[in-house]
């Protein structure tokens, strides 16, 4: 039994399956006897006529019986083997004794019994098998001819049982060969479940998001992390990222991965995306139909990219990777706060009033002094004594939570009054900065908070635009439920990934002159009136005339407060 019991249970199975294919043969062979007999009698001797046939009846009942028995019975395989192999070489030799003249042709038939046990049986029992053949062709002989008849010849009974002994010894060593391959495979095939099991775990567990999509971005699958973040119902999956309008980002840093880095080259790319709450209007696409996740997330996300190995293009696929970096921004806002709070407690009396006495002593020195290097020098005394007081001021405010004014705001007259004023302050051209749309319905946010924050992103725009005619568009998307956007986008240079990774952080800037708190009160200042403030990477098919990717800062504005007509105003406002 330990032949049996070291098998796996893949093989086992195997053996099983084996013995009812040797069964169901022994059916045929058995019904091609009874075939044999009726067709070509004169092969049979006369006085063995009767026996010939009853040994076949018999044989075709017992392989049925044993037919029956491997399927239902399935328990003492060896002992079922022996059982029938004897059984087999048994009905053979009663054959061969009842024949005369067909002998030779019934030799062949040992082949069967003796193959399948070096198949399916140790191979010093399939040994048995052919010595016990052999010695009964050998004994056979030696009969016929001590009674003087006309059989088998001594030395062809020889070479049969020689023929017999070198079949089952390759056939059983080519078993052997079969099983042991079949053992590693099985092996190999439960560590491959065991690594899965493991790695559908890991994936399950682990924080980031992780999505398989085709090259036209239709999701697959996507692990719990990934459905959470993007808002998506458990199994969604089959559907484009480009059909659902709350993942349009994802698809547009997808496909913008395609086209720089290219599926082929397979390097993987961060893209930084928002994706913003979904506010349904009833209609909708197919696509988004099949998007059944909440309509209230919104997520910044590090996005990943990753080309996965396949034979042909047809199932190519990637990976996305998705780190939801909200939690890590503030985290590292919350540190830098606190540092900053102990610094504010001290900063009036400890900065201020130096910074006041330097200040006007510059001011008095201004007066007397009129030679030119004396003058630069007091110039960038105080250049750098405005620009430490506006640090300075920026830090207080950050410690001010002023209660935004909750009247509406009609973003029409508000941005042509601002645009007029920042044209005058900044001296320059009326057409460099571009007023589109503006919306129909009043939003929620304080005049003096929104007049701050676009003030701060005009400037920052700017610096970075051309200065050419309409090189900074400020405009109002409105989207099929009515949510607004305010966005302000410039023709420079888009903003690195690196950099949009701390975009927001008090302190972080690339300016020299600036003090890296300007973007993250803007923020704050959003938050406070229930908007969000973000930047975006869009691809944009109409902006600047040119078909590019470029980034805008976009402000979410809350619910508007004429919602309920916006339905009827949004063609109006698109």
């Amino acid at each position: 039994m330990s032949f049996w019991s070291a098998l796996s249970a893949e093989s086992r199975e195997t053996f099983w399956r084996s013995l009812q294919a040797l069964t169901a043969t022994r059916i045929v062979i058995s019904l091609v006897l009874l075939a044999y007999l009726a067709f070509d009698q004169k092969g049979v001797a006369r006085a063995g006529h009767h026996l010939y046939t009853e040994t076949c009846i018999a044989y075709l009942a017992l392989a049925g019986a044993f037919v029956l028995a491997s399927v239902y019975v399935r328990k003492h395989f060896l002992m079922q083997v022996v059982v029938q192999i004897a059984v087999d070489i048994a009905v053979i030799s009663v054959l061969f004794m009842a024949a005369e003249a067909s002998r030779g042709s019934l030799v062949i038939l040992y082949l069967f019994p003796l193959a399948g046990a070096a198949i399916l049986a140790p191979r010093l029992l399939a040994l048995f098998s052919a010595a016990l053949v052999t010695l009964f062709l050998l004994i056979d002989s030696l009969y016929q001819v001590f009674l003087g008849m006309a059989g088998m010849p001594l030395t062809q009974a020889g070479l049969y049982g020689a023929a017999f002994f070198a079949i089952v010894m390759v056939v059983s060593r080519l078993a052997a060969k079969l099983i042991r391959q079949e053992e590693l495979a099985a092996r190999h095939g439960a560590d491959l479940k065991i690594q899965q099991a493991i790695n559908q775990i890991i994936i399950a567990d682990v924080d980031d998001g992780i999505l398989v999509v085709d090259r036209d971005g239709h999701i697959f699958a996507g692990n719990p992390a990934a459905q959470h973040m993007l808002g998506l119902a458990n199994g969604d999956s089959g559907f484009a990222l480009s059909g659902v309008p709350a993942l349009e980002p994802v698809a547009h840093a997808f496909s913008e991965w395609q086209r720089q880095v290219g599926p082929a080259a397979g390097g993987p790319r961060a893209a930084f995306v928002t994706v913003k709450p979904y506010r349904d209007s009833g209609g909708g696409d197919a696509g988004t139909a099949a998007w059944s996740g909440r309509r209230d997330l919104a997520a910044h996300l590090k996005l990943r990219f990753a080309r996965v190995d396949t034979v042909d293009e047809a199932s190519e696929r990637c990976v996305i990777f998705l780190q939801d970096v909200t939690a890590i921004e503030n985290q590292a806002q919350e540190l830098k706060l606190a540092s900053m709070g102990r610094l504010t407690a001290s900063i009036a009396h400890e900065v201020r009033n130096p910074l006041s006495a330097i200040g006007h002593a510059t001011a008095l020195l201004a007066e007397d002094l009129h030679e030119p290097g004396q003058a630069r020098l007091l110039k960038i005394v105080g250049d750098n004594v405005a620009r430490v007081n506006r640090m300075v001021e920026d830090i207080l405010q950050l410690s001010r939570k002023v209660q935004p004014n909750g009247d509406p705001l009609l973003l029409g007259p508000f941005l042509n009054e601002l645009k007029a004023e920042f044209d005058e302050t900044q001296g320059v051209a009326n057409d460099i900065v571009w007023l589109g749309n503006t919306g129909a319905v009043p939003v929620r946010f304080d005049a003096l908070h929104l007049r701050e924050v676009l003030i701060n992103l005009l400037t920052n725009a700017l610096r970075y635009a051309s200065g050419g005619e309409g090189s900074i568009r400020v405009y109002v998307v409105t989207d099929a439920a009515g949510g607004m956007e305010l966005h302000v986008q410039d023709d420079g240079p888009g903003i690195t990934p690196d950099v949009r990774a701390h975009l927001f952080e008090p302190f972080y800037t690339t300016s020299s002159k600036g003090t890296g708190l300007g973007l993250y009160l803007a923020r704050e200042l959003c938050l406070n009136n229930a908007a969000m403030l973000d930047y975006e990477y869009r691809f944009d098919a109409s902006g600047f005339g040119v078909r590019k990717a470029s980034g805008r800062f976009v402000i979410s504005f809350a619910q508007p407060l004429g919602a309920r007509g916006a339905t009827s105003n949004r063609k109006a406002t698109t």
